[in-house]
């Protein structure tokens, strides 16, 4: 290397160095949530009962609402929830218009290279419900069919995967594509487990004019979505969430929103709040 080029190295060196002391340093999100007073987090409102609206009080409450507040109680700061739809959550969190989701957000492979998760706060799986008179009695039927569920979420993919020729048509929440169903838009409605048990629980006396499909396409880890590198507050999250499964807080919470004496009527409990699952 020549002496001119040896002092321009030199230079670009010193002057790279000078600019990055002279940069301010990233600020962390844990403080600049206790800085500005208050913790944003994202939901759908639309899926009963992880995040929807209570038709009495008109306020968003649910499952997700309730570990979101757990959260805030533990940085000392309200909790503001902002509605989303499903294909804007983590563009929302990406861009910084949330702090964190709870937004029936599945934990997979794709997705971790974009954001980070919360410990596994719910698995559940992903199923088809039909008209009886469909015909459709298991989900390889469905090839050549179409179907509909919900925008931006692993749904669509999922039946694409589990059935090879399928139309897909999608929606932007849930309750837009079961309404299709029920207008004849397509022959089945794909979603998760919870939101088709909930939906069909919601039929009343036409239950028995629709069936849900036995096989599950897929096993859905679901959890709360953290901003790409936010250790610390990610650290918080988990930390919060390991310790309402250690009081017990965290069944209290699945018998609320899921147990027996709900509309949706599960038996148990089947996962703990203890580890990061992720979609296979």
């Amino acid at each position: 290397m020549s002496l001119l080029r040896r002092r321009a190295f030199a230079i670009t060196a010193i002057t790279a160095t000078l600019l990055g002391l002279a940069a301010p340093a990233r600020a962390d999100q844990l403080d600049d949530i206790r800085k500005k007073g208050e913790l944003v987090v994202g939901v759908l409102g639309t899926d009963e009962p992880n995040s929807f609206i209570d038709p009495k009080s008109r306020e968003i409450i649910g499952y997700e609402v309730d570990l979101a507040r757990a959260i805030a109680a533990r940085l000392g700061v309200p909790l503001k929830l902002k509605q989303l739809a499903v294909a804007a959550r983590i563009p929302e969190l990406q861009q910084g218009h949330v702090d964190l989701l709870a937004a029936s957000l599945t934990h997979n492979k794709e997705r971790e290279a974009v954001i980070d998760f919360s410990l596994t706060t719910f698995v559940t799986g992903q199923k088809v419900l039909v008209k009886k008179d469909s015909g459709i009695r298991n989900v390889a039927e469905l090839a050549g069919k179409k179907v509909v569920t919900v925008k931006g979420g692993t749904q669509e993919p999922n039946i694409r995967k589990a059935v090879g020729q399928v139309e897909v048509v999608t929606f932007e929440t849930g309750p837009q594509a079961f309404q299709a169903l029920q207008q004849g838009k397509g022959i089945a409605f794909v979603n998760d487990e919870v939101s088709l048990l909930d939906q069909y629980a919601k039929l009343g006396g036409a239950q028995a004019q629709y069936a849900i499909l036995p096989q599950n396409i897929s096993i859905e880890p679901l959890a709360l979505g953290i901003r790409k590198g936010e250790t610390k507050f990610k650290a918080v999250v988990d930390e919060v969430l390991r310790e309402l499964e250690k009081r017990g807080e965290a069944e209290k919470l699945f018998v609320k929103w899921y147990g027996p004496e709900t509309r949706l009527k599960f038996p148990s409990r089947g996962f703990k709040i203890d580890s990061d699952k992720v979609e296979s």
